[in-house]
């Protein structure tokens, strides 16, 4: 046993707020800790030690927020809202619509006919959210997920989205089980018309078995694909249940690839009343995952092939660099989630990594930024990336040559002529392979809690990092009940074989 890094974690069974390490064991990584009640904990954190190092080089702490909400008082996470403590701005919000939904899925806590009582911010609160979030400095939020519940639900959806766009948000997406938009062909087309980026769409599999709304999402992606509307799927992933369709999932969005733009995996967290038994039993890592992948697709989407969010942030650092204007900063922790892309082609799906070689291209855009901080004037500027552009071409790879030239005339347009049009055709033909492993008591890190990107906003005017907001310290009972209203009449509960 070696230990790797000392942090705060839960107990698993009360809750109490522990110090913690993070071993490695075995060629795995754990988090260990000892309650006085209950007693030592070890649970796993990541299921291979190789990656989890290869990750730890990506590490980039960021320095918070200008007008953080709270000071720190109690320590981490009974500070959440955001504090001074806490290391990243917000990349993206959530804000929680309704609690009310049209399935009883038996799996989900986060609805009206679990709690007993209606959560339903009024539309006044939603600006007053959103305008706390476009206040954030140095820079303003940029993004904003309207869930619930299903957000759907609500008759002033439109509205709403018409208002975030009015104040500045650049991505505006909709998480959803899609019930309401295969019901209404003409619904997609109303939410893309208000200012929706993306329906980030419910999608556990593509049979029957693994996802018994399957076609209900068929019927969604055809919707958006006649308003022109982005469809990301979000699966949760549980092992033994529909973990073995992880390949098949990707197959089905390259062959949708005109309206999917990518595939967010989202591994199961354990929120509710999970034993230790559950737990082991149906836990699915962040390794676990992409092997998988690599399995499942024949070696084509390669284990090797995903890096950790912060390996952007040399982008970050150029642009903040050319323009002078700070930037979003995608200071995630580096064990929070992993991403790839696909290129979807006449050949099938080509990796970029398969392009060009992702850690020279990191490096020289890293170079080229400490470039233009020594250079001077906006003439040294511009030949400061053109000669960029041409080094960062030690990154091709030979076999994927006109496919690349393609790929560096986007690059060239976009860090030159600032033509982000240009950038935006690369995404369309373009597959997002991703994913974002949310935490739970069994393995809740609070150094990941300071470095969350996601945050959620609530009526009280607090902001709260994701992992708290839904595990750890009740943050969402305690909002949701203070918040409560009476169920004066049942919504009705879809059976989504009755649908079509």
């Amino acid at each position: 046993m070696v230990t790797l890094k000392q942090t705060t974690s839960l107990c698993p069974k009360c809750g109490a707020i522990l110090p913690a390490e993070i071993i490695e064991e075995d060629g795995k990584i754990f988090i260990v800790r000892e309650c006085p009640e209950h007693g030592v904990s070890k649970d796993l954190y990541w299921s291979d030690a190789e990656m989890y190092k290869k990750f730890d080089v990506f590490e980039g702490i960021g320095p918070g927020i200008d007008n953080p909400q709270k000071e720190v008082v109690n320590g981490c996470p009974l500070d959440c809202g955001l504090c001074s403590n806490h290391k990243s701005g917000t990349l993206l919000a959530n804000i929680d619509l309704t609690n009310r939904c049209n399935l009883a899925c038996d799996f989900c806590f986060a609805n009206a006919h679990a709690c007993g009582y209606i959560y339903e911010p009024s539309f006044d609160e939603i600006v007053a959210m959103m305008q706390l979030l476009r206040d954030q400095k140095p820079v303003p939020t940029p993004a904003v997920q309207f869930s619930g519940g299903e957000p759907t639900m609500r008759d002033d959806l439109c509205a709403i989205v018409k208002k975030a766009k009015e104040m500045g948000f650049s991505q505006i997406q909709i998480a959803t089980n899609g019930i309401k938009i295969a019901q209404n062909t003409q619904y997609a087309a109303a939410l893309k018309d208000a200012g929706v980026s993306t329906l980030y769409l419910h999608f556990d599999g593509v049979t029957r078995q693994t996802n018994p709304l399957i076609k209900i999402s068929k019927k969604v992606i055809e919707s958006c694909r006649i308003a022109k509307l982005g469809v990301v799927l979000v699966p949760t992933i549980i092992n033994g249940r529909n973990d073995h369709e992880v390949g098949d999932i990707i197959r089905f969005a390259a062959d949708n690839v005109d309206v999917v733009r990518g595939v967010n995996y989202q591994p199961v967290a354990f929120t509710g009343a999970a034993s230790a038994e559950n737990v082991a039993k149906e836990r699915v890592t962040i390794p676990d995952l992409v092997q998988r992948i690599e399995e499942q697709t024949g070696g084509r989407i390669k284990k090797d092939y995903f890096y950790p969010v912060p390996c952007v942030l040399p982008f970050s650092d150029l642009v903040e660099t050319y323009t002078g204007e700070p930037q979003v900063r995608f200071t995630t922790h580096q064990h929070c989630g992993a991403a790839t892309y696909g290129f979807v082609t006449e050949d099938g799906l080509i990796p970029i990594n398969e392009m060009i070689d992702v850690d020279e291209f990191f490096a020289a855009v890293k170079q080229m930024g400490n470039k233009l901080n020594h250079g001077d004037g906006s003439l040294n500027k511009y030949k400061t990336l053109v000669e960029g552009i041409n080094d960062m071409r030690v990154a091709l790879k030979d076999n994927k040559i006109s496919t690349n030239t393609a790929f560096w005339k986007i690059i060239a347009q976009t860090l030159v002529k600032h033509d982000f049009a240009a950038l935006r055709k690369f995404h369309w033909n373009a597959l997002f392979i991703g994913t974002m492993h949310f935490m739970d008591n069994y393995n809740y890190d609070t150094a990941r809690v300071q470095r969350c990107c996601i945050h959620y906003a609530t009526p009280d005017g607090t902001l709260i990092p994701f992992c708290t907001y839904n595990s750890g310290p009740v943050y969402r009972e305690e909002i949701w009940q203070k918040y409560a209203q009476p169920i004066v009449t049942k919504d009705k509960i879809v059976d989504p074989d009755t649908i079509f």
